[in-house]
């Protein structure tokens, strides 16, 4: 008989963390994405037809392919029914160059008056800031998934954050090409043009679109508790300094606005200086009970008299965007317990950037994505809204 086997040795206690250790946590985008995607996935499994998004490639390179193959999964994991349109010579197939600009606006305006379309994405860049920012007007608002539309950025740094539906509509009319005739089969309520039949709430009024890539970062800040949720919505950014490592009119200037408006200081830096965002305090008023400070609705832009250096010691958050393999942002400038995002594809932080930070966001993809998809079926809901109960 063979001797008994010894018993095995107890596990050892794990020794208790240093409180004084900085160890900074990873915060992913899937972090932030997930709870909106199950909610998305929960709204179309109900909807028939299921919502539908048009994406318009007319820049043959490869990161446009790229995000455009992972728009496509992105939305068939959701129940979203995708539709790539290539357009010129990229649906010939070249492997090099961009479609003529006549032919990308008439891909888009052919999308506006698409009843079967809710939401239409255009892979930029394509022609370059100008260029590309006309096309962004030419894209209809009550379409527009990715806020880029004047009306939506018009209500972005004003500061409007519910909208009449109707000034939607009337806005989609300026976009509406020639009347072209219809078989009566085909003549369906248009999402361009039609009458307002009903409100789509009590006040009439619905939520103004935001740009995704800007509100994903921000919902990245709410997840990380940067903004204060014991504070008033508008306000819970309230006391927080935020610099921003890019001033693009996609991006880094709507980014600033939505963060200012919410209550940061931001300092707004690009290659032709920095700014700074503010709320600014409305003067002779010193609010209830005379002793909170009142301030004005929206945003103040004004020259910023400090370093980059400054700016980076000064600041709670910071977030890099700069399309450049080489740029770096100093970490030896930056505050012990920032919270660093990066939302360029490029890795704007040094590799030491975990010994400095508490918080740290390598990339937002897929937040950005699924808030793209979110922005998608609130435009279907007004949509619905605006062609009457019947469609509801």
């Amino acid at each position: 008989m063979s001797a008994p086997a010894p018993a095995a040795a107890a596990a050892k206690p794990k020794p208790p963390a240093d409180p004084t250790a900085i160890n900074c946590v990873t915060v992913l985008g899937e972090h932030i994405a997930k709870p909106f995607r199950q909610d998305i996935i929960k709204v179309t499994d109900q909807l028939s037809p299921k919502p539908k998004l048009v994406g318009i490639l007319a820049n043959s390179g490869a990161p446009s392919r790229a995000y455009a193959n992972w728009t496509a999964k992105a939305c068939e994991a959701v129940g979203i029914d995708y539709e790539l349109r290539e357009v010129g010579i990229v649906a010939s197939g070249a492997t090099e160059g961009t479609a003529e600009q006549g032919e990308v606006e008439e891909a888009i305006l052919l999308a506006n008056q698409d009843d079967n379309v809710n939401g239409i994405m255009v892979y930029y860049p394509i022609f370059g800031p100008r260029q590309d920012g006309y096309l962004q007007q030419a894209v209809s608002p009550l379409k527009d998934v990715e806020g880029l539309n004047f009306t939506w950025l018009f209500s972005l740094y004003h500061n409007t954050r519910f909208i009449d539906p109707r000034k939607l509509a009337l806005a989609a009319q300026v976009l509406t090409p020639a009347p072209y005739a219809k078989t009566e089969a085909q003549a369906v309520p248009s999402t361009s043009n039609a009458p307002v039949v009903s409100p789509p709430n009590e006040d009439g009024l619905v939520k103004a679109i935001l740009p995704c890539t800007p509100l994903a970062i921000v919902k990245t800040l709410e997840h990380c508790q940067v903004y204060n949720p014991l504070r008033p919505y508008g306000s819970r950014a309230f006391g927080r300094t935020i610099t921003v490592v890019n001033r693009s009119e996609v991006v880094g200037r709507p980014l600033a606005a939505l963060l200012s408006n919410d209550g940061a200081r931001v300092f707004s830096v690009d290659l032709d200086g920095i700014q700074e965002f503010t709320r600014r305090k409305v003067e002779g008023e010193s609010g209830e009970g005379g002793n909170k400070a009142s301030f004005h609705p929206y945003h103040v832009v004004k020259k910023c008299e400090l370093s980059f250096e400054e700016c980076l010691a000064a600041s709670d958050v910071v977030i890099g965007g700069v399309p450049s393999k080489s740029y770096k942002i100093p970490s030896a400038h930056l505050k012990e317990g920032v919270v660093a995002i990066n939302f360029s594809e490029s890795k704007n932080f040094e590799d030491d950037i975990k010994e400095k930070a508490s918080l740290y966001c390598p990339g937002i993809g897929k937040a950005t994505i699924v808030l793209l998809q979110r922005n998608l079926l609130r435009l279907r809901e007004y949509q619905a809204a605006l062609r009457g109960p019947a469609s509801q």
